[in-house]
């Protein structure tokens, strides 16, 4: 089946009485597709949006029961979509990663996915320029389609024991010898003529998976790496709980390799910050992804944990928060984005802006202290 070191401080959810709520009608959903939603009670407007992919036999319900995401939620302040397949459409209720009319922009399942966030920034007003989106195995795959085809809307995603995009299903099994340029242009010709900036992307696989075998991991690190124009040699390391190492190449893409475990979602079943999930099929006890996903988008500094109050937190309009529109260079050197290996990266959201230069320019909005998103236009 495809399916897809913190002090031991509790929390306790900001809010427990929100639930997964089915989402009636999202637009002409061509890939007929199901959304569901969980928002926090009193979520302002504002706040960061995260798509979660189930994997194969699994469901939206499955997804949000077990993967830790409402957790992060309600400690963090943002809402959740959980598409969900249906056996209509893939008798194993995968999303069709491998169909050409499903991962093509304006077509199929990714057209649903992405008119799921039109409604979502819609509804909860979530931040259009804080969108992300991850997902298990044939749901990780799907994560690397709208990453493809929608690089305007997600500002980053992780891969969970996925695929890269568009490799069909011969990638399942066995590894693949196209060359990283090869990979990267088939993100590319997925959107021709877009120019960046290009998402975020983490890519997570447990080193005993025999579902999705393990080269895929590096195929989407040679995919991505390419699109953000890095090297496939890390920049940095790391260890982290789970026996996780973790390789970092530049700002734009990070590898998670979990040892010893094989087809899943990483969980760790707990009350501390970095613990989440309930372990079941496909979900194992090693590390909670949930918590390490969120931390690299940013949104573990952006919620906190207190309760709202009764009263409504007051929202704040995008066009209230200081915009700055510069050169990559100048950006740099005003403190506003770093850069890497030649490249430019808002701070904070570490959103990728393009070369070091000062021909490319683009506009930052001020989303809180030292954190910039990319508001091109926006502003």
């Amino acid at each position: 089946m495809l399916a897809a070191a913190l002090a031991v401080t509790t929390f306790t959810p900001a809010n427990a009485a929100a639930t997964l709520t089915p989402v009636g009608s999202f637009g002409s959903n061509p890939g007929a597709l199901k959304m569901y939603a969980y928002v926090p009670d009193g979520l302002p407007a504002g706040r960061p949006l995260v798509v979660a992919l189930h994997g194969c036999t699994q469901s939206a319900s499955d997804y949000y029961s077990h993967s830790g995401w409402p957790k992060y939620a309600d400690l963090y302040r943002a809402a959740v979509v959980f598409p969900e397949q249906t056996s209509g459409n893939n008798a194993l209720s995968c999303f069709n990663w491998f169909t050409a009319g499903d991962i093509a922009r304006g077509q199929g399942e990714a057209l649903s996915i992405k008119q799921m966030v039109d409604k979502a920034v819609s509804a909860y007003g979530s931040d259009p320029a804080r969108v992300y989106v991850t997902g298990l195995s044939a749901g990780g795959a799907m994560t690397a389609v709208m990453l493809s085809a929608y690089p305007d809307v997600f500002a980053g995603g992780a891969v969970v024991a996925g695929l890269p995009y568009n490799c069909g299903t011969v990638c399942q099994y066995q590894a693949q010898s196209k060359t990283p340029a090869q990979w990267g242009t088939l993100v590319r010709n997925a959107n021709p003529g877009y120019a960046g900036p290009w998402p975020k992307v983490g890519i997570w696989y447990g080193t005993a998976d025999t579902t999705v075998v393990p080269a895929n991991a590096t195929e989407l690190r040679d995919q991505w790496t390419n699109v953000h124009g890095v090297a496939q040699t890390p920049t940095s390391t790391e260890a982290l709980p789970g026996s996780t190492t973790v390789e970092h190449y530049g700002s734009a893409v990070t590898l998670y390799k979990v040892q010893g475990i094989a087809h899943g979602t990483p969980v760790a079943p707990g009350s501390a910050e970095n613990q989440c999930g309930t372990t079941g099929t496909y979900y194992l006890n090693s590390i909670c992804s949930s918590y390490y996903i969120a931390r690299s988008w940013g949104l573990t500094g952006g919620g906190g944990t207190t309760p709202p109050s009764t009263s409504p937190t007051p929202s704040v309009s995008p066009t209230a928060q200081p915009c700055f529109t510069a050169s990559n260079y100048a950006h740099t050197t005003a403190g506003r984005a770093h850069q890497s290996g030649g490249n430019t990266y808002a701070n904070g959201s570490d959103q990728a802006m393009g070369l070091w230069n000062t021909f490319t320019t683009h506009t930052l909005r001020q989303t809180g202290p030292n954190h910039y998103v990319v508001a091109d236009g926006q502003c």
